[in-house]
């Protein structure tokens, strides 16, 4: 009798043992399935109209109510009236103490501050720097800024560190925090400065308040990644100890946390300054307002002679505050540890009043010098020179009509001509295969919040405009960074001019690229382009160098050339660094092309800052809210997540 075999499976095919392939298989059947259904349901590519959700009664009738209640209501009489106060008295206060001190006994003390921070080498160019400021003409300016910036960046470091210590030590508060702080940094500031706009109104709270808001996430973050990361060793032998949770916190926690604390000082302090600008609409003063009625007249003279202070004063407080991270821990060898401060502060007062004693407590007239009307011919010249006419290679503003034609018009065509429900599962396919399907459901829901706020199309004009600018972004920054990385000397010459890129205000990029490209959308491009350029360039470079030396050697030792070793050994083995390089490009791309709105980018920029100028809640908040889940559909689609050994994932 036959003996009857069980027939034997049928093998997978073996492209499907791929994740990536499996998960591409199951959106095309996915697309198969939904996408005549939607076509027969909704038609067209537009995101339909019943699927869109109308804000604009309840937000208008909320911003109705504030303006009627602003002078009534016990909220805004006593706590919003008593904070505002709070905040001018501090501000006037460090003011006019800043103001008696004089241009002498400022520049005394910030020096001395630089030479017990970091040495004497920081210590003569923050001198220098201070003085750069007078020179330029700008020493009451800065003096502005700085009183603000001092009271904001205090507020800022309060609030920020609480946040931390509560997402520290709690797991929960951790989890609910993430959210709040993610959109707080996403947020464009146009969007958040109505709302603030309608509270404090026009002035110096609510400048202050804008930029709490702008700068308390970084202190925020540092504060929980040092309390989460503290040496667990340390802590076990703390308890062993019988301390309690006070003492724990007190004695190990904060101690062991102390750089990255310092960290987000610094971070704090960097957000702060760069939000010295976008804070001038709303009546900050300062460098900010020089700059902003520059921006409004198309002066770059004036907009560079403001903005240099606020790059010098960037500069030194990125380096005074990163040199006293470093030497954190290091063993003083005086014995009275007070003497220097001390001295310090006494010969910064002996300054102060020999200088108003000699007459002068606030920069002498004479001594200033005008670079406004040089530069602003200079500029003329390359206008004139370089705008358009220029034999062989035209000018910027032909190269600004060619960008938009060639790239900027198709881009957002297509964009537009996609039916919606296939953009939803592009970004799902893109978000899935870098991360797991929780990524591309916040993703996917991300884009469909844009859609049901009704701003469809102009969310895929601005998401066009980024994609440009990431693009020649990623080109230009991963070459340069390449270059940095295998060349010590570029890495050296490049250093200062990135450190004068990244901490250029966002405004002042638009100043000269509006002068050189005009306006529209290739001039924001441009100037996203370079706002962007220095993180790609660093985080390039830095992994890079970061390759394991062994891989490296063993790949020599094999005959591999040098083009070889860059393509098989470091690229892929820095492959983590590139991909958080095209994360922040993208994150910084889309800050600036927002404020391009300034300029004629239109789309979403157009909208917030339409919204800003006339009060209008409702158009400004719901384009800011579209930004901030446009920019949180970019970053999961960019910034991969580790792959969890789940089924599903």
């Amino acid at each position: 009798m036959a003996t009857l075999t069980a027939p034997a499976p049928r093998a997978v095919p073996a492209v499907l043992k791929h994740h990536a392939v499996r998960k591409l298989a199951f959106l095309a059947l996915l697309a198969a399935v939904l996408g005549p259904l939607a076509a027969a349901r909704w038609g067209g590519p537009a995101w339909p109209h019943t699927l869109t959700v109308d804000l604009t009664g309840p937000l208008t009738g909320v911003s109705d109510w504030i303006i009627d209640n602003r002078d009534s209501h016990p909220l805004f009489l006593y706590f919003f009236g008593h904070l505002s106060n709070a905040v001018v008295v501090s501000v006037r206060a460090v003011y006019l103490f800043l103001l008696a001190a004089g241009w002498a006994g400022v520049t005394a003390l910030a020096a001395a501050v630089a030479w017990r921070a970091a040495g004497a080498r920081l210590a003569v160019g923050t001198a220098v720097a201070f003085l750069a400021c007078g020179a330029l003409g700008m020493w009451v300016p800065t003096m502005q800024t700085l009183a603000l910036m001092v009271v904001a960046v205090l507020a800022s470091v309060v609030v920020g560190a609480l946040l931390g210590l509560a997402a520290g030590l709690s797991d929960r508060m951790d989890r609910a925090l993430r959210p709040v702080l993610d959109t707080m940094q996403v947020l464009p500031a146009f969007a958040y400065l109505l709302p603030v706009v309608l509270v404090f109104g026009i002035g110096v709270p609510a400048a202050v308040l804008a930029t709490v808001v702008y700068a308390a996430p970084p202190m925020a973050r540092l504060t929980a990644l040092g309390l989460r990361g503290a040496d667990g060793e340390v802590l076990e032998a703390v308890d062993s100890l019988g301390a309690t949770a006070r003492q724990r916190l007190l004695t190990a926690r904060l101690p062991l946390a102390r750089r990255e604390l310092l960290l987000g000082v610094n971070q704090a302090i960097m957000m702060a300054l760069s939000m010295a600008v976008i804070a001038s609409v709303i009546g900050a003063g300062g460098l900010g307002d020089r700059v902003y009625q520059a921006l409004a007249s198309v002066d770059v003279g004036a907009a560079l002679a403001a903005g240099i202070p606020i790059v010098l004063l960037a500069v030194v407080l990125d380096r005074v505050t990163g040199a006293a991270g470093a030497r954190l821990g290091q063993e003083r060898t005086s014995g009275r540890p007070w003497l220097p401060a001390a001295a310090a502060l006494a010969a910064t007062v002996v300054v102060a009043v020999a200088a108003r004693l000699a007459g002068r407590p606030q920069w002498p007239t004479s001594w200033t010098v005008a670079i406004a009307e040089p530069v602003d011919r200079a500029v003329d010249w390359m206008t004139a020179h370089l705008y358009s006419g220029v034999p062989y290679v035209g000018g910027t503003a032909d190269w600004a009509g060619h960008f938009t034609t060639w790239v900027l018009d198709p881009v957002r065509s297509a964009l537009l001509w996609l039916p919606w429900w296939s953009v939803l599962l592009i970004v799902a396919a893109l978000a899935w295969l870098i991360g797991t399907w929780r990524t591309a459901l916040t993703a996917v829901a991300a884009l469909a919040v844009i859609g049901v706020l009704g701003v469809w199309q102009p969310a895929l004009d601005t998401l066009s405009q980024v994609l440009a600018a990431v693009a020649v972004t990623l080109v230009l920054g991963l070459a340069t960074g390449i270059a940095a990385a295998r060349s010590d000397r570029f890495d050296r010459l490049l250093r200062p001019v990135l450190d004068v890129f990244q901490t250029m205000p966002q405004f002042v990029y638009l100043i000269p690229v509006v002068a050189l490209f005009g306006v529209g959308r290739a001039p924001a491009v441009a100037a996203a382009v370079v706002y962007a350029l220095p993180a790609v360039v660093r985080i390039t470079a830095q992994g890079l160098r970061q390759v394991d030396a062994a891989a490296l050697e063993s790949a020599r030792s094999l005959g591999a050339t040098s083009g070889q070793q860059l393509r098989q050994v470091q690229l892929p083995l820095a492959r983590p660094a590139l991909l958080l390089a095209v994360n922040q490009g993208v994150v910084l791309v889309l800050a600036v092309v927002i404020i391009g709105g300034l300029v004629g980018s239109g789309a979403l920029g157009y909208q917030v800052v339409f919204g800003l100028a006339q009060g209008d809640l409702a158009t400004g908040l719901v384009a800011g809210v579209a930004i901030v889940c446009l920019g949180l559909m970019l970053d999961r689609v960019t910034q991969p997540t580790e792959r969890r050994a789940t089924k599903g994932a």
